[in-house]
């Protein structure tokens, strides 16, 4: 298994979350040539996740261990290059050169008689719905598992924690006017300027193995045009949660204020994770799917590049940590059955 050739070949399919089906489709074709029993567990429409489990004339029992990651990106599509020491392109690192070190692993570990299974999910990058998807599918199926083997860029660290996710929508309403005349109407963007205002100001909390709660304002909408009064505005908010979400959810309500109408959209807690000794450490300032796939074992975060490139335009991985990955991978899993 040439994990660059692999990483390059899913990176060169377009697979914005969405649009999953084509990226999909590929790597089951390769799952199934190595032999493993592949599902298209179905998530809606012609999307589907991947679970590829050994033939069952290879395995004794079912593998305890599930090695995870997702397949979509996120826009724009940028096609794959590399040079002596990068892979460069879309989904590099943010998840198709993990996808490529998890196959590998997998691999490898077979020939040395320890059986690990694979899951691929879309959706990671907007809602999670593939993770959904997959957990409701462990429980029908009744699927336990002992370990779940996640893959984010963690530059080949293990996660001790990750923060949690918290979307806020902030909307103001109004009433629509000729701008000569703003006594006539009632501008909702001056009602939600304000309330943005106190929100970046609130105090958040902070912790000092995991560090602070942090607050991003991504997206502000509003208006009709500059010569009408604005009858409607909103913005998306995301708060990076350290911890339960209760006590800021009640501070968000009373520091945004009567004016505006707050709703909370979607909530992925704050994770510790397993560990193992002698293995570098860090701490996830993004969320995964990890929360999402509670029926999947007990959850490991590791993969290899840089968070801090992913989402860039111009993302890559390394070679050396992509190889590196393989090794980890395989050296967790012995470590993991050697528990079970």
């Amino acid at each position: 298994m040439d994990a660059v050739t692999l990483t390059r070949q899913l990176v060169d399919i377009e697979s914005i979350t969405g649009n999953e089906a084509a990226v999909g489709n590929y790597l089951y074709g390769e799952l199934c040539r190595l032999g493993y029993e592949t599902v298209k567990m179905p998530v809606e429409a012609d999307r589907f996740n991947l679970y590829a489990i050994p033939e069952a004339e290879s395995r004794k029992q079912a593998p305890a261990i599930t090695f995870s990651t997702h397949m979509d990106t996120v826009p724009p599509f940028i096609p794959s290059s590399e040079d002596a020491h990068k892979i460069y392109g879309r989904g590099s690192c943010d998840a198709k050169g993990i996808i490529a070190a998890q196959v590998a692993a997998a691999e490898r570990l077979r020939q040395e008689g320890i059986q690990v299974e694979l899951l691929f999910v879309v959706g990671e990058e907007r809602d999670s719905l593939g993770a959904h998807a997959a957990n409701q599918y462990a429980a029908k199926h009744r699927v336990s598992r002992r370990f779940l083997v996640n893959g984010e860029p963690t530059e080949n660290k293990l996660a001790l924690a990750s923060k949690g996710t918290l979307r806020v929508e902030v909307v103001a309403t109004g009433r629509m006017a000729h701008s000569a005349y703003p006594e006539l109407g009632e501008s909702a963007i001056d009602k939600l300027i304000p309330a943005l205002a106190r929100l970046r100001a609130m105090p958040l909390p902070s912790d000092p193995e995991v560090g602070p709660c942090t607050l991003n304002i991504g997206l502000i909408e509003g208006g009709r045009a500059p010569n009408v009064i604005p009858d409607y505005a909103h913005a998306d908010l995301l708060y990076r949660l350290i911890g339960p979400s209760d006590d800021l959810r009640q501070q968000i309500l009373a520091t945004a204020g009567n004016r505006v109408q707050v709703t909370f959209p979607l909530e992925l807690p704050f994770m510790r994770m397993h560990t193992i000794d002698g293995l570098p450490t860090m701490i996830a300032a993004f969320t995964t799917d990890i929360p999402k796939l509670t029926n999947w074992g007990e959850p490991l975060l590791i993969g290899p590049g840089s968070i801090h490139v992913a989402h860039t335009e111009g993302e890559y991985i390394e070679k050396q940590q992509l190889h590196e990955a393989i090794e980890l991978y395989c050296r967790i899993a012995k470590h993991l059955s050697q528990r079970i």
